[in-house]
């Protein structure tokens, strides 16, 4: 596989409906399957910011979680995660959002990062920008400096990516699926 034929979105599944009606879910589970395929996509991360200051990777239960642990190893910083309220142990700030098919709170431990931290902030994908923007006020409300909020697909018909740039975070992601 060369770097002129890899294409992310050809290992990326749609499944229609799921998990509910009318939402188109992109499933990377099929690119964590393929080996090269899964080396490749934490590669294209590992290349983005291997010559970025970056104190730790935090990473968005449970997705955010396979990209963001690969890739602190690989830049030698820290894995911090953002789980479900509930999850974690120890002292926790949490805030609420809205996802394209319900409600969710998730949380963050206030032990490991301090102020003035650079981090990258990991998902598998971005939809209505719900989840990225929780732990990103998170992050803030730690005085952490967010270089860039990261994920695999962007689905910029849901203007999550709109909305973490219109809060001031550079974005970036590999792919993107549009409509249907």
């Amino acid at each position: 596989m060369t770097d002129s034929t890899f294409n992310l979105t050809h290992h990326i599944r749609s499944i229609p409906d799921w998990p509910k009606k009318g939402v188109i879910f992109r499933d990377i589970s099929s690119l964590l399957e393929d080996r090269l395929v899964f080396r490749k996509t934490i590669d294209l991360f590992v290349h983005r910011y291997f010559t970025t200051r970056i104190d730790a990777v935090v990473g968005i239960d449970a997705r955010g979680f396979i990209i963001g642990a690969p890739l602190a190893y690989e830049l030698n910083a820290g894995f911090i995660p953002v789980r479900k309220k509930g999850k974690l142990p120890g002292t926790t700030i949490s805030e609420s959002y809205s996802l394209e098919y319900g409600e969710a709170e998730v949380e963050i431990q206030t032990d490991w990062l301090k102020r003035g931290d650079r981090v990258i902030l990991i998902d598998d994908l971005i939809a209505t920008g719900g989840t990225m923007l929780a732990a990103a006020s998170l992050l803030q409300q730690l005085g952490v400096e967010i270089v860039e909020a990261a994920a695999i697909i962007d689905l910029p018909d849901l203007g999550g990516s709109r909305k973490l740039k219109e809060a001031g975070i550079t974005v970036h992601a590999f792919c993107e699926f549009e409509g249907d």
